[in-house]
């Protein structure tokens, strides 16, 4: 409620769970981000109502990093050892310059357990904040001044500090007055472990622990991952029990990139020098050609100023532009070659050739820069990546033109490109059949449409309509944001809250032989030895009755299925989990799921109610898969109540819960640093004294005079379900509920507005006090269309003006705009005949 009224602020949305809040925080792209997170801390600051006790409150800045590189270390040895050595692993990546983030998983924290036995407390009369005080008092490591003699100064110290169970076991509790001394050790045991919320990995069926290594906007992506692999390499050659897997390489969809570019690059060059050399001469055909590398190395030189990246996005726009590039070119070469031939000296045909066609050149090109312009103000998910491809187009044109306009013509002028000579038997072939395409096809042709000018208009206008019937009939699909192939197939397992850890381990550990199963079939049916499926890895948590199982396949080109594919045959070998709250077979595209719509109402009844039937419709449409939401069941609850005895004695529900907390949460005694982890010492129950109701009923409750009664004398039990997460979107209490589509090629908007048409009013009529809101894809979109319908009109007035300009003709400008929505026709069918 604080944030309400903070300027810049976008949306709020948060997720409450047992114990811990996250709430994000969406700044608008026009505001100054450090000055918005000012005025949230400061908003934060105000309020005064928080819990006593509770941990600091972190308020960040969520720094862009990209993904560059997965790997495991795996082996069949103990969890701390795999630990250890990928400490080992990220001080040595560190050490590397340009490597600054290297993070690992698939271990819980470290902690210290003081195990309190109920017995022996009792009989010592001793109590829980007694035992974490003489933990805080005696573990220490302290100075006491300084002693300055004449001669030399002695520093005091106190250095009583362990980092280990067995360091702190003999810490002294309390003395008795007959000298008797009671230990740590004489009330508890006190062991090294991991804490048990569940974080662990394994890498075919092997324990791991997950490195993670990013790279920031000035790292270089490549350098990171090869320097990782050539780590792992030599890891590999020199470690036996323990090995390096990679899991997921984040440069693969760079290189591959990269190498497309690099093949489109010498195509389009040989190309332009081929078709050229046939029309004109090999030697103007390669100065036009020039153009491509040098227009790209301009970019490439600004580049750094603007802040670009190689990113997937300038790289496709590095694709897009390259057929552009030469446009200009071949226009100005061609023209210089038409003078040229009229018997005109080469720097004057350089010269008349270029400027004749220049506004025209120079129109082309603005107008198209114009346009891509737009993506530097496009907003939403899409908008927040296509700046990158929108400067490259830009750049990489005006370099184009500028070469275009005074470096092309000299080299023309200057070299050979004009010098005479005889043409070819091709050369004079080729110009003999274009003659006849000009004269025998092309012109009938134009004859034709000038004489019957009606048919001219009615054919593309049928086409058009034909076009926009087939759009609307859902012949041509549509969708917000394309399938993108991935090399990983994700399971994503949720059993009800409160599953032991061990009972969902093993339900993905039994889907692990399943799967490769599926690598036998696939390599059945292909006929050869590849592998399809070549590595999994099974992770455990944040919760316990939470599971993802990452499945890694061959590279795109190795194999014959799709990602998402192969995700739906897992589905079918894998099977039906009944136990299972969610169980999904894919993965959360960059923009979330094609279906995500958000149910928001204070009404908690009708909201979990219209949650449920929204789930039941969305099942039965056959073009979706996994429908989940984030609102499921928690852990069943004991809630106690205290009965008419507990107040008789004095007693309050704080002062009972907060003893209740302290056997079975802990009370944190102390942090410690052990190396780079902190290392937390709890003070509670041993596990085996609160592993069941019994233990709770039996506990005993320590009055102020020192009496005690089992909890059971002075509490009622109820037990019921709780609450897993506690989801709000500005301020409203949500429901969000997802689903992914069955098949990619299936039309996302007509799905939606199927669900809004025929699904989403019933269901707001049963519960009036709800409403919708769609997130994810859609979400993202409307952003995107918005900023579109805003910008778009000022870049085709923009466009009018240049070309209003250079034809110096408001009718010539209009004619020339009207042919813009028959461009849609070669655009939309092409997009079906690619699928």
């Amino acid at each position: 409620d604080n944030l309400k009224g903070v300027t810049g602020i976008e949306r709020v949305t948060s997720v409450s769970r047992e114990n811990s809040c996250s709430i994000t925080v969406t700044v608008l792209v026009d505001y100054d981000i450090n000055i918005v997170i000012q005025d949230v801390k400061d908003a934060v600051n105000q309020i005064s109502t928080f819990p006593t006790g509770m941990e600091r409150i972190t308020i960040f800045r969520q720094e862009a990093r990209n993904f560059a590189i997965d790997f495991v270390l795996a082996g069949n040895v103990k969890l701390l050892d795999l630990k250890k050595e990928a400490r080992r692993v990220e001080r040595k990546l560190l050490a590397h310059d340009g490597i600054s983030k290297v993070s690992l998983s698939g271990f819980p924290a470290e902690e210290i357990e003081i195990g309190v036995r109920e017995n022996d407390m009792r009989a010592y009369e001793l109590t829980f904040d007694e035992i974490k005080n003489a933990v805080k008092r005696g573990n220490v490591k302290i100075t006491g001044g300084k002693i300055k003699g004449k001669k030399e100064e002695f520093l005091i110290r106190a250095n009583e500090k362990g980092y280990h169970a067995s360091e702190i076991k003999n810490l002294v509790v309390r003395s008795t007055k007959d000298g008797t001394i009671i230990r740590l050790k004489d009330v508890a045991d006190v062991i090294d472990r991991w804490s048990e919320n569940p974080n662990r990995v394994y890498q075919n069926g092997k324990p791991a622990v997950l490195i993670t290594v990013q790279n920031t906007n000035q790292e270089d992506l490549f350098y990171v991952v090869r320097t990782v692999k050539s780590f792992i390499a030599s890891f590999n050659k020199t470690h036996d029990n323990i090995k390096a897997y990679v899991v997921r390489d984040g440069s693969e969809i760079i290189q591959e990139r990269v190498d497309l570019l690099s093949r489109n690059m010498l195509i389009g060059i040989v190309l332009v020098i081929f078709i050229l050399s046939l029309s004109l001469n090999p030697r103007l055909s390669f100065w036009v050609a020039l153009g491509i590398p040098v227009a790209f190395a301009g970019m490439l030189m600004i580049g750094p100023f603007y802040g670009l990246t190689i990113n997937v996005m300038s790289l496709m726009a590095m694709i897009l532009v390259l057929g552009i590039l030469v446009d200009d070119g071949i226009v100005i070469a061609e023209n210089i070659y038409q003078h040229h031939e009229r018997g005109e000296k080469p720097v004057n045909a350089a010269f008349k050739g270029t400027v004749e066609v220049l506004p025209s050149v120079v129109a082309s090109v603005l107008t198209t820069i114009v346009i891509f312009t737009t993506f530097f103000f496009l907003k939403g998910g899409l908008g927040d990546r296509a700046k990158d491809l929108a400067f490259v187009v830009v750049a990489a044109l005006l370099v184009s033109l500028v070469e275009a306009a005074f470096v092309l013509p000299a080299h023309i002028a200057h070299s050979r490109a004009l010098s005479e000579r005889d043409k070819t038997t091709i050369e004079k072939w080729v110009e003999s059949w274009m003659h006849f395409a000009r004269d025998k096809i092309y012109s009938p042709a134009l004859k034709y449409t000038l004489k019957h000018p009606y048919i001219t208009l009615a054919v593309p206008i049928a086409a058009l309509l034909i076009t926009m019937g087939a759009l609307k009939g859902g012949i041509l699909k549509t969708t917000f944001f394309p399938y993108i192939e991935s090399r990983n197939v994700n399971v994503t397992l949720e059993l009800p809250a409160g599953t032991p850890v061990s009972v969902t381990d093993s339900l993905l550990a039994q889907m692990e032989p399943k799967i490769w199963t599926l690598n036998n079939i696939y390599r059945k049916e292909t006929g050869d030895n590849v592998d399809v499926i070549l590595s999994q890895s099974r992770r455990i948590g944040p919760e316990t009755h939470q599971g993802h199982l990452s499945v890694t396949l061959a590279a795109s080109g190795k194999r014959k299925w799709s990602a998402m594919e192969t995700g739906n045959r897992i589905r079918k070998v894998v099977g039906r989990i009944d136990r299972a709250e969610k169980l999904e077979f894919g993965g959360r595209g960059h923009w979330g799921k094609p279906v995500s719509i958000a149910i928001a109402s204070n009404d908690l009844e009708q909201l979990r109610k219209a949650t449920e039937e929204l789930k039941v419709e969305l099942n039965d449409l056959e073009v979706l898969k996994d429908v989940v939401d984030n609102d499921p069941p928690g852990l069943r609850e004991v809630t106690i109540s205290l009965k008419q005895k507990a107040f008789a004695l004095g007693l309050t529900t704080s002062q009972v819960i907060d003893q209740v907390r302290s056997g079975f949460f802990g009370g944190e005694a102390q942090r410690i640093l052990r190396g780079i982890d902190e290392v937390k010492i709890w003070v509670r129950y041993r596990e085996d004294n609160r592993t069941t109701l019994e233990d709770l009923d039996q506990m005993h409750i320590r009055l102020p005079g020192g009496k005690e009664y089992p909890l059971g004398e002075i509490a009622n039990f109820t037990i019921k379900h709780g609450i897993m997460a506690v989801n709000h979107i500005n301020a409203q209490r949500v429901v969000k509920v997802e689903a992914d589509i069955s098949n990619p090629k299936e039309s996302v908007p007509a799905i939606l507005g199927q669900i809004k048409k025929e699904i989403l009013p019933e269901i707001q009529h049963h519960y009036p006090d709800i409403q919708f809101l769609f997130e994810g894809q859609s979400r993202e979109n409307a952003k995107t269309m918005k900023s579109i319908g805003d910008i778009v009109p000022v870049m085709l007035l923009l466009m009018f003006l240049i070309i209003v300009i250079t034809f110096r003709s408001f009718l010539q400008a209009i004619l020339v705009f009207i042919l813009i929505p028959f461009s849609f026709i070669g655009v939309l069918w092409g997009h079906f005949i690619q699928g």
